[in-house]
């Protein structure tokens, strides 16, 4: 989500047709002479199409989700054969397990760190100095830490602290990557080694009575440590100290976009990072099946976040290899114009459309819709539809108007 292109100041100097020229020059440089001239693509301003259609998915999802539509979807599957398959998609895992939409946060965080390595890029040959981008880390954590608070700080009839936000996880993941950017990938990926035994020994190994069971909701940890930042824990069972874990999220995108910046060619970091996935998927895999460390997304697991960062991995390769380098673009630009502004469309549709907007739809469309005895089931999909063709639709609007939200 941080990336050069959704800051929060409106930025009406970027020229959306000069956008999409450059990320299909860079494309087809990917293809035909190397990472030299990505390198040069990238530096002059240039963006990669796979990276782009990865956040926009991520965030069309994230839409699609909060007008409802997954929603009727589940209900719909209800007492069927296909409930299982509609709670897998469209839902997390109650506790112990990895559904698809576990990735989403996960993929959320990724694409952050690959995009900030391709952002920093830029700075650097554009003659930005070290200081500037430090500078920057910070404002945009601190922004992104504000709005993340903003998110859920009101609750019924009054205000609240909560962290559990993915705003605030990412205003401190991002930090750290930032401050590792420059070091060997070795170094960075002991870093992350180093992070998930820190939890693992935390949840394990503090031994705080009543929270000295790691894997067990309300009584680990992260719940202990939510307790003494915000006086409370979260009914859903996630917690706070996620940052710590998830922060290899985050490093893994920005290791995997300064590989793509710094190989001799696309091949070598295709097979480097297939590598690399294939291991955290093995790993994670055999820590969850082993029973020493279960997949649990709501406390970001040690085997959780390998197996979750290994599925990143592997989607951006195939995202790249059909998108970069076999030319598959057709309705990339539905995707790219929500991704292009993911910082405003996220706050949009957790604050305005989930405190508000939702609801509000709901009940003028289905009224509206009962007056001709449309099916209440009916109703509430059509109003679904609707708000999502809204949210994109602004979107839209946002792009033709060349305004791009930076952080």
């Amino acid at each position: 989500m941080a990336d050069t292109n959704d800051e929060f100041n409106s930025d009406k100097k970027d020229n959306t047709c000069e956008v999409s020229s450059k990320a299909e020059q860079l494309s087809a440089q990917v293809v035909s002479e190397g990472t030299e001239n990505v390198r040069r693509a990238i530096g002059s301003g240039g963006r990669l199409q796979s990276l782009d259609f990865y956040r926009g998915l991520i965030m069309v999802l994230l839409m699609m989700e909060s007008s409802g539509i997954f929603s009727y979807l589940e209900k719909l599957g209800v007492g069927s054969r296909l409930q299982p398959i509609a709670e897998f998609l469209f839902s997390h895992a109650k506790w112990h397990g990895l559904h698809f939409w576990d990735l989403i946060q996960p993929g959320f965080m990724f694409v952050a760190g690959a995009a900030m390595a391709f952002s920093l890029y830029k700075q650097t040959a554009r003659g930005v100095s070290w200081n500037e981008q430090h500078c920057h880390a910070w404002r945009r954590s601190g922004w992104l830490f504000f709005w993340g608070v903003l998110d859920y700080a009101v609750a019924g009839d009054h205000l609240v602290f909560e962290l559990w936000d993915v705003l605030t996880q990412l205003s401190f993941t991002l930090l750290v990557a930032f401050y590792i950017f420059r070091w060997k990938t070795s170094r960075q990926l002991i870093l992350c080694a180093a992070l998930l035994l820190l939890t693992e020994f935390l949840y394990r190994y503090t031994g705080i009575e009543g929270f000295s069971a790691p894997f067990t909701d309300q009584h680990n940890f992260g719940n202990f440590i939510d307790l003494v930042l915000m006086g409370k824990t979260s009914p859903g069972g996630w917690v706070a100290i996620n940052c710590l874990p998830t922060a290899v999220h985050t490093i893994l995108g920005a290791v995997v976009g300064k590989w793509l910046l710094t190989v001799s060619n696309y091949k070598v970091w295709i097979k480097r990072a297939m590598i690399l996935g294939l291991l955290l998927l093995l790993f994670g895999y055999f820590l969850d099946g082993s029973g020493m460390t279960p997949i649990i997304k709501r406390i970001a697991t040690t085997s959780f976040t390998l197996v979750s960062g290994g599925w990143c991995l592997l989607a951006l390769i195939c995202m790249f290899w059909w998108i970069d380098i076999r030319g598959h673009k057709r309705w990339l630009r539905f995707f790219t114009i929500v991704g292009m502004n993911s910082i405003f469309i996220y706050l949009f549709f957790e604050i305005v459309v989930g405190d508000w907007l939702f609801d509000y739809s709901q009940v003028l469309i289905g009224g509206l819709l009962s007056l001709i005895s449309v099916p209440a089931m009916l109703s509430s999909l059509i109003a679904s539809l609707a708000l999502f063709i809204f949210q994109w639709g602004l979107c839209w609007w946002l792009y033709k108007k060349k305004i791009f939200f930076k952080v």
